[in-house]
């Protein structure tokens, strides 16, 4: 991920980050061995280094993408590897839980079971994944720019559910969050990033609302799911 803005992980999380923390239970990250695959500038390297983990190594697929987590995380438990999420240069069962936030759609369509079946390969038994992505609603896929660019894609919980299961995990929980005022905020996002070469604008008062917004029970905008390799191999 390249740093256009010069930003620095953070131990303030909003939105989507912030639910993320929520949804991943204590006891899997805590005097755990975790992997992060497409790790950014390290937000969830320090959030786990704070719930105690083990270990933890954040992967990107070039050099440069590593460079501001490299720069800023900076706890011997915690290190770095470039790395293809299809090909982790990982022993099996390295791991006891992976995560991937907002990952799996920006892999080659149609890679997604290669990537998840490298994840339970280097889980150990028992281990368990968590991963989020946009949800295929309409509204949402509509009013993504990244969709009408370039094919941006968008998940429903079926699919996720059959790319985990052929990957040899099975699914334990999935939850959407996110509304209209997480979608604005994303098309602002891009507007200011990427043409104005900023931050969003009026970025605090639109963070307050979306975070508001996550906090109810439903959404419409990403989906999270769980899943977890069996103890035993599938009979």
């Amino acid at each position: 991920m390249r740093n256009r803005l010069d930003e620095r992980p953070t131990r303030e999380v909003h939105a989507g980050s912030a639910y993320a923390l929520s949804f991943v239970a204590r006891d899997d990250v805590a005097e755990r061995d975790v992997l992060d695959v497409g790790c950014g500038f390290g937000w969830f390297e320090l959030a786990a280094l704070d719930l105690d983990c083990r270990s933890i190594v954040g992967v990107e697929p070039t050099r440069t993408d590593l460079a501001t987590a490299e720069r800023h995380v900076d706890d011997e438990r915690a290190s770095f590897c470039v790395a293809d999420a299809r090909a982790l240069p990982f022993d099996d069962g390295s791991f006891d839980t992976v995560v991937m936030w907002e990952v799996i759609e920006h892999l080659p369509r149609g890679t997604e079971p290669a990537a998840l079946t490298e994840i339970a390969r280097v889980l150990r038994p028992g281990g368990v994944l968590y991963l989020s992505t946009p949800f295929a609603s309409t509204v949402s896929t509509v009013l993504d720019p990244a969709w009408w660019l370039i094919g941006h894609r968008h998940y429903r919980v079926e699919i996720l559910a059959a790319l985990l299961r052929d990957a040899g995990l099975a699914l334990e929980q999935h939850e959407v969050r996110g509304g209209l005022w997480t979608l604005l905020y994303i098309n602002n996002l891009y507007v200011a990033k990427w043409i104005f070469r900023r931050r969003p604008f009026f970025e605090c008062r639109l963070l307050r609302l979306v975070d508001r917004e996550w906090r109810r029970d439903r959404g419409l905008a990403n989906i999270f799911v769980r899943g977890r390799k069996p103890l035993q191999a599938w009979s």
